[in-house]
C-alpha cells in the first residue's frame, strides 16, 4: 500500500485516507508508541530537524541526531533525579536546543511535558503550576526568580546547570510508553490571569494529528516548513514542531519578539517552501511594507487562529503567488476543516474555512437543531458517535460545500431584530485605509437591545470626523443597519498570548463601565 504522503490531490485524500493508513506512517502501534521516538529517533541523524530563526539575526540549526541525543540524555537525567512515568515536567523557554531536549526528553521518559509561554508573569505561571503540579520546571535564568518559593517545584535553569545535568548522561534511552499514555498537557491561549483548561494529549494523538499535517498544512517529505508561532501553543508545538518532525520533514521556528521583516529574511535564507502562520503574522508582514524586497520560494501557505481579512488575503496571493488556506478546529474536537494546501484539484475560496478532513461529517444547524440551507448562518456541528456535537462557533456552508466562519456563538450581535457577526464588520473596518486594527462587540441599548461598538487602532487622530468616516464607509459596503454606532479609538487591542483579539476582555470591560 502506498503511503498517504505520496498523495496530494483532494480526491485521493477522500479515496485513500483511513485510520489504518495513518498508523502505517509510524513505527509504533497501540501497544508501544512514543512521540519522541517517532519525531527524532527514527530519522537520519545527520538530516536537519529544526532551524530556529532568532530575532537577533542569527539562525540555530539542529539535526535529528543532536535532538535525539539531547532528549535521551534529559530522559536519563530525569530517571537519575527519581522521576517516574506520569510525573509532570514544565518547560518555559523560547525555541532552542534546551526546549526541544527537555520536552521530547520528558515524553521519551514517559513523563508529561507542559510547554509554558515565556511572557507569563508570576500570576500566570503560578496558576498553571498550581494546576498541573510539575515536579520540575525548566526555564532560563531570567525567568527562574518568578518560580522561586513555589512549594514542591524544582527549577532547572538553562546554561551551566542544564549543560552539567546532561553532560554525563547516556544519550541512549528506550521508551516504554503506550499509545494511550499521556504525553503533553497543553494550555489554550487565554489571558495570563484566567486559567484555560489544560488539554491532555496522549502519545497516540500524533496519529490523529497527521490528518491536519497532511491536509491542513499540507506537509510532505521534501518540504522546508516553517511556523513562527510559539511552541507554548498548539499551533507552534503540534502543527509547527511535532507534526513535521514525525514525518522527517525539516521545520523552522522563530525565537524572540516577532518581527515581520526578520521572519521574512529567515524564510528566504532557509528557502522555506511551506509556511503555516497565524493570521496576525500575515497582517504584520503586509503592514511592514518589506515583502517586495524578498524573493520567496513559497509553494504552500496556511493559517489559523482567526479569520483572515480580505485585504491581507489579496496581499498574500499577490506576494507569494498562492493563496493561504485556512484550517479550523477547536480544543474539544481538533482540526476538522482544512484547505488541502498543494492539492491541484482544490480551489481555495477567499474567506472560507475549507472542507472537512477525510472521515469527518459536519453540518450547520439552527437554534432548533435543524439543518440550515446553503448560505444560512447557524452553528457548526460535528457528528461524533452518532450524535451532533456543538463547536460553539457560528458558520455557514455554500452550495459547493465550503464552510465559512461567523465568529464565536457569543460574538453574535442582535440589534433591532437584525443578527450580525463581529467578524464580517471587523473585516470591513480593516479595509479602511486608516484602520490598522479593529474589534467589534455588542453593547446594551434601550431602544435596539444591542448596538455595535467598534474599537479602532489607527495612526490617524480619532474624533467625530473620523468616526463619521468609518460609519459611512461601513454602511456603504455592508448595509444601512450593519455599522458601528459607537466607535472608540484605542492605542491597542487586548489579545490572547497567541495573538488573537480577545473580545471577551472587551465585553468584560464594557460591562464594568
Amino acid at each position: 500500500m502506498r503511503p498517504l504522503t505520496d498523495f496530494t490531490a483532494y480526491a485521493d485524500a477522500q479515496r485513500h485516507c483511513s485510520k489504518e493508513a495513518l498508523w502505517t506512517l509510524f513505527d509504533g502501534d497501540r501497544t508501544s508508541f512514543n512521540i519522541a521516538h517517532e519525531c527524532l529517533d527514527r530519522h537520519p541523524r545527520d538530516a536537519v530537524a529544526i532551524n530556529v530563526v532568532k530575532a537577533d539575526g542569527s539562525i540555530d540549526i539542529y539535526t535529528f541526531g543532536k535532538l535525539s541525543d539531547g532528549a535521551g540524555r534529559f530522559a536519563n537525567h530525569l530517571r537519575r533525579r527519581g522521576l517516574v512515568p506520569g510525573d509532570v515536567i514544565a518547560v518555559m523557554l523560547e525555541p532552542s536546543f534546551e526546549l526541544y531536549a527537555a520536552l521530547f526528553g520528558a515524553m521519551k521518559a514517559g513523563c508529561i511535558g507542559v510547554p509554558l509561554f515565556t511572557l507569563f508573569g508570576p500570576d500566570g505561571l503560578r496558576l498553571r503550576i498550581d494546576d498541573c503540579a510539575p515536579k520540575v520546571l525548566v526555564t532560563n535564568p531570567e525567568k527562574a526568580p518568578i518560580a522561586a518559593g513555589i512549594d514542591g517545584l524544582e527549577v532547572l535553569t538553562t546554561g551551566s546547570d542544564f549543560d552539567a545535568a546532561l553532560a554525563t548522561e547516556n544519550p541512549a534511552f528506550t521508551s516504554e510508553t503506550k499509545a494511550h499514555d499521556i504525553a503533553v498537557y497543553q494550555y489554550t491561549s487565554g489571558t495570563t490571569r484566567e486559567l484555560p483548561e489544560a488539554v491532555r494529549h496522549s502519545h497516540g494523538s500524533l496519529v490523529t494529528l497527521t490528518l491536519s499535517t497532511l491536509y491542513a498544512t499540507g506537509v510532505r517529505p521534501g518540504d522546508k516548513f516553517m511556523t513562527p508561532s510559539s511552541p507554548a501553543w498548539g499551533h507552534g508545538l503540534w502543527h509547527g514542531t511535532i507534526a513535521p518532525l514525525s514525518l522527517g520533514v525539516e521545520t523552522s521556528s522563530y525565537s524572540g519578539k516577532f518581527d515581520a521583516q526578520r521572519c521574512m529574511e529567515g524564510m528566504v535564507e532557509l528557502g522555506i517552501t511551506n509556511l503555516s502562520a497565524a493570521a496576525t503574522h500575515y497582517r504584520m508582514m503586509r503592514r511592514s511594507g518589506a515583502a517586495a524586497d524578498f524573493d520567496f520560494s513559497i509553494e504552500k501557505l496556511s493559517f489559523t487562529g482567526e479569520p483572515l481579512d480580505s485585504e491581507t488575503d489579496q496581499w498574500i496571493r499577490k506576494t507569494f503567488g498562492t493563496p493561504a488556506g485556512s484550517f479550523y478546529g477547536t480544543t474539544e474536537v481538533g482540526v476538522i476543516l482544512v484547505s488541502y494546501p498543494g492539492a491541484e484539484d482544490f480551489d481555495i475560496k477567499p474567506g472560507s474555512l475549507g472542507k472537512p478532513v477525510p472521515g469527518v461529517e459536519l453540518a450547520i444547524h439552527d437554534a432548533k437543531g435543524r439543518s440550515c440551507p446553503p448560505e444560512t448562518m447557524g452553528e457548526i456541528m460535528m457528528k461524533r458517535r452518532g450524535e451532533w456535537f456543538a463547536t460553539k462557533d457560528l458558520g455557514r456552508k455554500d452550495v459547493d460545500g465550503f464552510y465559512y466562519h461567523g465568529g464565536r456563538a457569543d460574538d453574535v450581535i442582535i440589534t433591532a431584530g437584525y443578527t450580525m457577526g463581529a467578524v464580517e464588520i471587523e473585516d470591513m473596518l480593516l479595509k479602511h485605509a486608516d484602520v490598522d486594527e479593529a474589534a467589534v462587540i455588542g453593547v446594551p441599548d434601550e431602544e435596539r437591545g444591542q448596538v455595535v461598538k467598534a474599537f479602532v487602532v489607527s495612526k490617524r487622530e480619532g474624533g467625530d470626523d473620523f468616526t463619521a468616516d468609518i460609519q459611512a464607509f461601513t454602511q456603504e459596503r455592508l448595509s444601512r443597519h450593519e455599522y458601528p454606532r459607537i466607535v472608540q479609538f484605542v492605542d491597542s487591542l487586548p489579545k490572547t498570548p497567541a495573538g488573537k483579539v480577545n473580545r471577551k476582555t472587551l465585553r468584560d470591560r464594557e460591562a464594568k463601565t
